[in-house]
Formats: C-alpha cells, structure tokens, sequence
C-alpha cells in the first residue's frame, strides 16, 4: 500500500453476506465507496511513533489536568447518555436476535358451571400455541444485521465523545493555566508600574521631571489593571466549563486552579505518524460512520424481504375441560404452515425499499465525509504542533530581548538619561513579550491535543471491540484497502 498513492476504501458484499447469515438467507450489497486516501501524510515522515497515545494526557505532565480528565470519563453526564443508548442498542439487538426462535405461549383456565344442568365441580383447561418465521429471504437475519451495526455505531459513538470530551477537558485545563500564568504576569507588571508611578511623583516633587512623566506612568499603570478583571473573569469560566465536564458544581476547580498554580504544560513533540490507513482505523468517528453503512445497508435487504414470501410455522395444543384428576386425559393439536405474498398495497412497500437505500446512501456519503474530515484533522493538527513549537522559541528570544531593554531603559531613566516614555514603551513590550510567550505555550499544547485526537488516541481500542465483519483489521491487497470478514 505504501507504493501507491491513492488507498481503495472497498466494502465487499461478502462481508455482509457473512454478518447477515442464518437458516437461508440472501446476502445485502453493501455500496463499495472509492476515497482518494494517500498512502502517506502531506505534513510528516510515515514512520509509526513509538508513543502510546491512548492516555496521551499524561504526557503533558500536569497531575491536576490528569485528575480532572479521568473524572471526566467517569462523570461526564454527556458520555452516560450515549452510554445508556449503548445498553438501549444492545437491548435492540437481543430483540432482533429473538426473531430467530418460536414464540411459545401458555394458557390455562378454571371453568364452573351453574345451574341444574351444569356439571358438578371444577373443570380445568390448560394449552401451549407457538409461531415461527421460517427466515426464507434475510428479513430476521437482515435485522439482526443492521442491530449489530447499530449496535457498533452506538459503541463507537460513545469512544469518539469520549476522545472529544477528553480533548475538551484537557484543552480548557491547559487555557485555565494559560489564564492564570498571564494573571500573574499582570500582577506581577502592576507591581513594577506602582514603583515607576512612584519614582515619577518623586522626580516630579524634585522639580526633575515635568507632571507628563506622573500621568503617563499613572495611565500604564490603570491600562495593566485594567486587565486583571478580564484575566480573572476568563479563568473563572474557563473552570466552571471544567466543572461541568466533569459533572460537578463550580467551585473546587477554581480552588484547585488557583491554589495549586502550575505554568502551561510542556508536549512532547510527535513526528511520524502511521500510515493514513491505519490512523484511519484507530478513529472511533470513522468507525461509528463506517458501522452506520453496514446496518443502513442491511436495512436495504430488510425491506427488499417484505416484497417476497413469507412463511410461518403455527402450532397449538391443549386439553378439554375437564376435573383437576383427568385434565390430560383428552388432548389435543394442530399444526399449521402457511405462506403470504404480498400483492398490492399502493406502493407502500416499494417506497420503503427505496428510503432504506436512499439512507444507505447517505450513510456512504457521510463515512466518506469523516474519512475526509480525519484525514484533515492530521494534516492541520501536525501543521499546528510545528508552528507553534516554533512560535515558542521566537517568544522566548522576544522576552529576553525585552527583559534586558527595560532593564537598560531602567537605569537609565533613573540616571536621568532618558525620558520616562522610553521606559514605559520597553515596560509595553516586555508585557506583551511574556503573554505572547504563554499564549506560544498554550497553543502548543493545544496543537498536540489536537493532534492525539486526530491520531485516534483518548479511548481505549480493547474496550470497544465489536465482533462486525466490516470491522476486522486492515488488510493490505495492492492498490485497495479492503475490509472482510475475518
């Protein structure tokens, strides 16, 4: 595959022949998309990373951010609705599963007669009926089918709101930090501009400097301020996002923030991804869209069955009435096979053959789209992690380039050699050099969250395995990607 440069994505029919086999049935086509998939990445060397990115969090680094992600997997209100829809598709496929075996009822009853011609005592009458659909042409199979993709749709849904909560959380931790490291930035600043307003007013009462130097000093200071509110004001919501993510009320995010301060993780760097193909394998969304075809497909099959025979076995037995003694002296059954052919209905039936293959289709269409939007998840995500690792080292040129002026612009202001503007101006810049050089690091930490998500990490691919034909592992074959059975 690696010598080619486009990747066949081919669902073949006998995979779902495979899933949708019973006592007789007859196998759904399944569309056989084509999406261009190159055979390596645009952005970086293929060569797999080493790194396991399942809990890619812990690579940051940071134990608070550690603890409220895996709080999050285990209270995110969010995740157990779409885990109780999991348990609801399973229910789902039980019920189709069921479609396979005889209904089997009993009966039973208590009759006394009154009046002078009745028969004296109590009678008893006690029977069994069952039914049984012969799955001639895959409409029970067909069924089953399509609950097993649901099934695996829902599943996979679940892993891929648990990589995009984990993304979330994670993400707003690392600006909850960036926030916090620009308050103390500003704090910090405020501090340094009450000494410059200071030294002006006492430059200014010695007759040294002009009442432009007190004013201007005064104007940065309440500019810096300024800021502080804002500052507080994002963080505090950036941690009652946190809170909610990880269902609880706001508050000891907050506390934990801004007691346990922390600078803005450091990423490791990630280079040489595996193959698209198989980054596209590791992706729950691509997964859960590619589980969606298969059981719109066999919905196809399911509806297609309704415009051929039907046939059932019937059955029955029971006893007449009689006293509790001699109930099962008299007993007796039939048995009964019979036949339906639709003949007419109004186009009712044929209408439903074609919605089922109109959702097949947009079923395609949308695992075409999110192969797509994977494929540009990587690509961007790994553009990001460059660029801002490299915006980082520019940023921390830029400060201590700043640094160093406003300490010479310092001394010499205080020396009298320069005027107050020159130091208010390197004072500016070193501010924005240092909240620059936090919103690099935020940024890139950020691109490598990105980036693991894109990749396919934040779930656990073991605890996820379902037992789907078209979801066996990759197999190479020249220029196709193709998915069998196994």
């Amino acid at each position: 595959m690696r010598g080619r440069g486009r990747v066949r994505l081919v669902l073949l029919a006998t995979g779902c022949a495979a899933a949708l086999s019973a006592c007789a049935t007859t196998p759904v086509e399944v569309a056989a998309p084509t999406v261009a998939v190159p055979a390596d990445w645009a952005q970086t060397d293929v060569a797999p990373i080493s790194t396991d990115l399942t809990r890619y969090w812990t690579l940051l680094g940071d134990p608070l951010l550690t603890q409220f992600v895996e709080q999050a997997v285990v209270g995110n209100r969010d995740l157990a609705v779409s885990a109780a829809r999991v348990d609801q598709a399973r229910a789902s496929l039980v019920q189709a599963r069921a479609g396979y075996l005889p209904a089997i009822g009993a009966t039973g009853g208590i009759n006394r007669d009154v009046g002078s011609r009745g028969r004296d005592g109590v009678q008893f009458q006690v029977g069994a009926d069952a039914q049984w659909e012969l799955d001639l042409f895959g409409r029970i199979s067909g069924g089953v089918a399509a609950a097993q993709g649901d099934l695996a749709a829902s599943g996979y849904s679940l892993a891929d709101l648990q990589r995009l909560i984990v993304g979330q959380v994670a993400s707003a931790t690392v600006n909850a930090r960036a926030a916090a490291e620009q308050l103390a930035i500003a704090r910090t600043t405020l501090a340094y501009q009450d000494d410059n307003l200071q030294i002006a007013r006492w430059r200014n009462q010695a007759g040294l400097v002009s009442s432009l130097d007190v004013e201007q000093a005064r104007a940065q200071r309440a500019q810096t301020a300024a800021t502080i509110p804002a500052l507080e004001s994002s963080l505090t919501a950036t941690a009652n996002a946190i809170s909610t993510l990880i269902g609880e009320p706001p508050g000891r995010v907050l506390e934990a923030l801004t007691t346990d301060p922390a600078p803005v993780p450091e990423p490791p760097l990630l280079a040489g991804f595996e193959a698209p193909a198989e980054v596209l394998f590791r992706r729950p969304d691509v997964r859960a869209a590619e589980a969606n075809l298969l059981a719109s497909s066999s919905r196809i099959g399911v509806a297609r069955a309704q415009l051929l025979p039907l046939a059932r076995l019937s059955g029955s037995i029971g006893t007449g009435q009689a006293s509790l003694g001699n109930v099962f002296d008299f007993i007796a059954g039939n048995l009964f096979a019979g036949v339906s052919q639709l003949i007419f209905d109004g186009g009712r039936t044929r209408a439903q053959v074609d919605s089922a293959e109109a959702a097949a289709r947009g079923s395609l269409a949308q695992w075409e789209q999110t192969i797509l939007g994977a494929l540009e998840d990587v690509e961007s995500a790994a553009v990001d992690q460059r660029t801002a690792d490299e915006r980082v080292a520019l940023s921390e040129e830029g400060v201590d380039a700043a640094s160093n002026s406003v300490l010479l612009a310092r001394s010499s202001y205080e020396a009298g050699l320069t005027d107050f503007r020159n130091l208010l101006t390197s004072e500016n810049e070193l501010l924005s050099a240092r909240n620059s050089l936090v919103a690099a690091k935020a940024d890139r930490a950020l691109a490598f969250v990105r980036l693991t998500q894109a990749l396919g990490g934040g779930w656990d691919m073991a605890a996820y395995d379902y037992p789907l034909p078209l979801m066996a592992r990759d197999r190479r074959d020249g220029d196709s990607f193709d998915r069998t059975a196994q």
